[in-house]
């Protein structure tokens, strides 16, 4: 916590406010104490929202819905004044860590307790879905573990700020795109059944420490939430029986909360749910409270927190988030013996199912009928490795070339001349055969119902691949000129330049056929990839969002420190536009395990690193 800044109102109609608990997308939560005595977390919504007649209306019925709101796991509502000059809801306070918080800090929960919060989540969500509300947020942050079992805060929140001009204009959104359901991400109507998507995924993140859908930037994890299905086998047998009917990709299929319970059964009465760890946040955060209860509020010296800053002072200017570097000289690094780096770069290769032909094939001109479902219309060309295509009877088939993860089928003896390998599981089938000269990269096709279950998908996805393997050696539609499709991403930065940027290389390897990476004391990986246009990002995982010039292009940047010594840094841009709604863009991700290395030393490398990519790429 820290104190009120200066000028900060110490009031919110009643309310006397104490210190700063945190700050997100939507406004600043505070301490408060309510006239009655009791603490109450104040959350003023930032003044773009206050701007906005139609959000004050909004904000009015949804809190006015969320206080129908009640259950042992909800941070009921308490006080709200929509007609503020800063409009301003308090709801009862919880002395915990978010989930987020508690999973970078402690680590992921052992299965007792992922339970004991899918239960307290589940119940949490009928709560709220019986008052007439879709959370529609549901994120790590808006998980608080209390001693006792979890809180679900903001709900209803996030559907007032919907619909703000001001959001279009700074383009940025709400919302976390790794933890929304398919149909959020693709800005479809939304049901109770999204909420239970986000839980899935919540459940997954509790017990692995990360999102199933997490990019390496917010459009890759849209993308991911609409057309990946995450690998689970990582799961604890319990977890994955919980979390897999959540994350099913449509709605219809998804257990609703009070299944959910009654599929976890009467759990056993436990005084304390969380890890040891996790306690001992709890116990932290108390004794915070305790302490600013005992002080008066004084006004937190602007000064002091810019000269405490390690790396940059954000300044809110108007509601728009600016970085200000804080400039200064890097460390310096003891000099390292040369290290051979294991490079890629060969001869192309002529065969037609080779990298450097399949790079540039047009996924969504290959299909235009498969054996056994006629014919195929594409429907999603989001992606450089992937187009999804639909049968006349509404089942999809996506066919994948050289996308960033093998397949990790059965082998299932050959198929035209390759080797064939094939995973079934629940309402679909997947067949893959290796790109030539590439065992670690598949071409596969995955046949999935949709409104419709096929009969044998494993049939049906071996036909199609057949189909696609015979097209793929015929003709194929060279890409438009400057397009990233043809890059091979590794070449780009000879091992050489990248040890001058970012220190001794120890291997560069190719992940798929679109992204590359350089294992350092780190890793940089570069991924082209087609999908949503960059934007900045609000989610709350990220420590900074901001954008920066890169060489006349507007690129953005996220900041993400882990632990004192991993931090990531991510710079993301737009190349050249696809067509109305989507476009190719590149992404340079360093993250380093160097403990010597600050925020701004890893910025400032990926920055060099996408410096040096940017200039190897085709004009656009």
């Amino acid at each position: 916590m820290e104190p009120l800044g200066p000028g900060e109102p110490a009031q919110a109609g009643r309310y006397r406010l104490l210190a700063t608990v945190g700050e997100g997308a939507m406004g600043r939560v505070l301490l408060g104490v309510a006239p009655d005595g009791r603490l109450a977390a104040v959350k003023r919504v930032h003044r773009q929202f206050a701007h906005d007649a139609g959000f004050r209306e909004r904000f009015r019925r949804e809190v006015d819905v969320s206080r129908l709101v009640s259950g042992a796991y909800t941070a009921a509502v308490m006080d709200a004044d929509p007609d503020a000059a800063t409009p301003w809801l308090a709801s009862v306070f919880v002395a915990g860590p978010s989930l987020q918080d508690a999973v970078d800090a402690t680590g992921p929960l052992p299965v007792a307790a992922v339970r004991q919060l899918a239960a307290g989540l589940a119940s949490a969500l009928a709560g709220i879905h019986r008052a007439g509300l879709v959370h529609r947020d549901l994120k790590p942050s808006n998980v608080l573990l209390a001693e006792d079992g979890p809180r679900v805060i903001d709900f209803g929140i996030a559907r007032a700020a919907e619909g703000g001009t001001d959001l279009t204009h700074t383009g940025a959104i709400l919302g976390s795109p790794a933890f929304m359901s398919p149909e959020q991400a693709e800005g479809r109507p939304l049901t109770p059944a999204s909420d239970v998507f986000s839980l899935g995924a919540l459940l997954v993140l509790a017990a692995t420490g990360r999102s199933p859908f997490a990019g390496a930037s917010a459009p890759q994890s849209l993308y991911n939430v609409v057309h990946t299905h995450p690998d689970l086998r990582v799961l604890p047998p319990d977890v994955r029986a919980l979390a897999e009917p959540c994350l099913a990709k449509d709605p219809a299929q998804r257990p609703s909360p009070a299944q959910i319970l009654e599929f976890l059964g009467p759990l056993p009465p436990v005084p304390r749910p969380w890890p040891p760890a996790v306690h001992a946040l709890i116990a932290q955060r108390r004794a915070e409270v305790r302490d600013a209860l005992a002080k008066p509020p004084k006004p937190r010296r602007r000064g002091l927190r810019i000269a405490l800053a390690a790396v940059a002072a954000i300044v809110v200017i108007g509601g728009t988030i600016t970085t200000v570097a804080l400039t200064r000289t890097a460390p310096a690094t003891t000099a390292s013996p040369p290290t051979t780096a294991v490079t890629t770069t060969s001869a192309p290769n002529p065969d037609p199912l080779g990298p450097d032909r399949l790079r540039g094939v047009d996924l969504c001109k290959v299909l235009p009928s498969a054996p056994g479902v006629g014919t195929l219309t594409p429907k999603i060309d989001v992606h450089l490795f992937s187009c999804t295509y639909e049968t006349a009877r509404r089942q999809w088939l996506d066919l994948t070339i050289g996308g960033p993860v093998a397949a990790k089928g059965t082998p299932a003896g050959d198929l035209d001349g390759l080797p064939l390998s094939v995973e079934e599981k629940a309402g679909g089938c997947t067949a893959a055969v290796p790109v030539v000269d590439r065992a670690d990269t598949t071409i596969g096709v995955e046949a999935e119902g949709s409104a419709e279950k096929f009969d044998k998908p494993c049939d049906v996805a071996k036909a199609a691949l057949g189909e696609a393997l015979k097209r793929l050696r015929g003709t194929t539609v060279a890409p438009p000129a400057g397009s990233l499709a043809p890059v091979d991403p590794c070449p780009l930065v000879p091992a050489a330049t990248a040890q001058r940027i970012v220190g001794p290389v120890t291997k560069v390897e190719p992940r798929g056929l679109h992204e590359c990476q350089w294992h350092v004391a780190g890793d940089v990986t570069v991924t082209l990839e087609r999908g949503v246009p960059p934007f900045r990002t609000t989610d709350s995982y990220y420590d900074t969002s901001t954008t920066a010039d890169l060489d006349g292009v507007t690129a953005f940047v996220t900041t993400k420190r882990a632990n004192a010594a991993r931090v990531s840094c991510t710079y993301t841009w737009r190349h050249r536009p696809y067509d109305d709604r989507t476009s190719e863009n590149v992404i340079v991700d360093y993250t380093t395990s160097a403990s010597s290395l600050t925020v701004e030393d890893t910025c400032r490398q990926a920055q060099d690193f996408a410096k040096t990519v940017k200039s190897g790429l085709p004009k656009p």
